[in-house]
């Protein structure tokens, strides 16, 4: 990745393939699959039943320490940080990568990432020893990072992690105080309010949990906490998240393949979602727009800590997207694009409408093909490089409150022929994402997103567009 050195520019970020770093990465996995029957099978599952790959799921992977694996990743962009639990680890910021740890024995330790540690081992079937006194999974209950060895075959080790904003390898028991803590804030979280007439009350109240949160557990941990909760509230409305996070949970994965959270907002409550997300600590990174004709663009904004990405949705002109819109606010307007119709219908992403979509990495045409068997269809790709493939589920169809169409009505903001039709069809409001990366590609899409959006737009919908929620 190179940087601008002005931060108020489109360019400011360039992700680009790293096909070098990637075929290392696939070179060190595969001779692991090669050596370990039980991660093979693994590895089939997930294809098969997930239609996710196994090397998507690699959170790390350790393995002997040689002068010619050094000068590998030193060629590749791997450089030397320094990590709690890891004395010597190598991480690739250019794009999407595991780390890598070198050690002085011989064995070969491959982490792969799950939700939760005791779902995975449940999953499989693994059992504790009770003839082993200490507990074989490292880490307590509740804590920030754990583990378990999975399977062993000879010097082959396959290994599940569990994390909660935290990139280390030292496991830690938290005090007893903390434990309530992190349960306590996760219930507000989960079981915040969402419906406000008056949005920025929403936000406030919103912004008060995340900041209780932040000083109580840190912000890293009360980031990982809050979208947790983020992703179950979106599950609850999307039938394609369901089905699909059934198919993961059957193998003690859950959703640890996400790859960003998208939110939609109006133009006037932006700033105070963007103060939200980087009081959890996400920063700023590149700003998206989709095209003159699309009418909307996006922030994205990342939290380092946690591997969280945001893609945050809002209606704006060519000439906007050059100013710093995150923080300045945007200047109300009496027409509204896809994203401000979308929040005028449902509601704000943030909060009473929930997420517009998660987006997961898969294998694309794996998962295309076996959702098709549940009735989920796959939109048209808006995506097909060799590095980068995206599509929409289908959407699915919400009701829209009288309160919200009479409103938007009164505004002028759609017609009496729309209002009737969304009172009888309700409208589009969320989707899954089916994400293949490739290369270790960090970044989206600038272009042909636009066509696919307007399908999404509740003025352009068919109803054979559309299934039941």
């Amino acid at each position: 990745m190179a940087m601008a050195k002005s931060s108020g520019t489109l360019d400011q970020f360039h992700w680009k393939p790293q096909p070098e770093a990637y075929r290392l990465v696939l070179d060190l996995v595969g001779a692991f699959l090669k050596t370990s029957p039980h991660a093979a099978t693994v590895r089939d599952r997930m294809k098969h039943e997930t239609g996710t790959r196994f090397i998507d799921w690699v959170d790390h992977i350790q393995v002997p320490r040689t002068a010619a694996l050094k000068a590998k990743l030193a060629a590749t962009g791997f450089v030397r940080k320094a990590v709690p639990g890891a004395p010597e680890c190598y991480v690739n910021e250019s794009g999407i990568f595991p780390a890598i740890l070198l050690s002085g024995g011989q064995t070969t330790r491959v982490g792969i990432k799950a939700e939760s540690v005791v779902d995975f081992l449940s999953a499989w079937h693994i059992a504790d020893d009770p003839t082993v006194s200490e507990d074989d999974i490292d880490g307590a209950p509740l804590a920030q990072f754990r583990r378990a060895l999975a399977f062993r075959d000879g010097a082959s080790e396959l290994w599940v992690i569990e994390r909660h904003g935290y990139r280390g390898f030292k496991t830690d028991d938290p005090p007893p105080a903390r434990t309530v803590a992190t349960l306590r804030h996760l219930e507000s979280f989960r079981r915040r309010a969402r419906d406000w007439d008056d949005d920025e009350a929403g936000f406030d109240h919103t912004q008060h949990l995340v900041e209780a949160a932040a000083q109580d557990l840190g912000r890293d941990l009360a980031c990982d906490l809050f979208f947790a909760s983020e992703r179950e509230y979106w599950q609850r409305r999307n039938r394609a998240a369901q089905v699909q996070r059934a198919r993961q949970d059957r193998l003690g994965l859950g959703w640890a393949n996400h790859d960003h959270h998208t939110y939609r907002s109006s133009r006037h409550c932006f700033p105070a979602l963007i103060r939200v997300f980087e009081t959890l600590g996400f920063k700023c990174r590149e700003r998206f727009y989709a095209g003159n004709e699309a009418g909307w663009g996006a922030q994205v904004l990342e939290q380092p800590v946690c591997g969280i990405t945001i893609f945050a949705d809002v209606d704006l002109s060519p000439e906007e997207i050059r100013g710093d819109f995150a923080h300045d606010g945007l200047a109300p307007k009496k027409e509204l694009g896809t994203v401000g119709l979308w929040c005028g219908l449902h509601g704000e992403a943030m909060l009473q409408a929930g997420m517009h979509h998660l987006e997961c990495v898969f294998d694309y045409e794996a998962l295309r093909d076996q959702l098709v068997a549940a009735h989920i269809e796959t939109m048209d790709p808006f995506t097909s490089f060799p590095f980068l493939k995206q599509a929409f589920t289908v959407g699915e169809r919400w009701r829209v409150a009288d309160k919200r169409i009479d409103r938007l009505l009164e505004q002028g903001c759609v017609t009496p022929a729309q209002a009737s039709q969304f009172r009888a069809q309700g409208a589009i409001g969320s989707h899954l994402e089916n994400l293949e990366r490739n290369d270790g590609y960090k970044g989206f899409n600038q272009h042909g997103v636009s066509q696919i959006i307007a399908k999404t737009d509740p003025r352009k919908q068919h109803k054979e567009e559309m299934i039941g929620a």
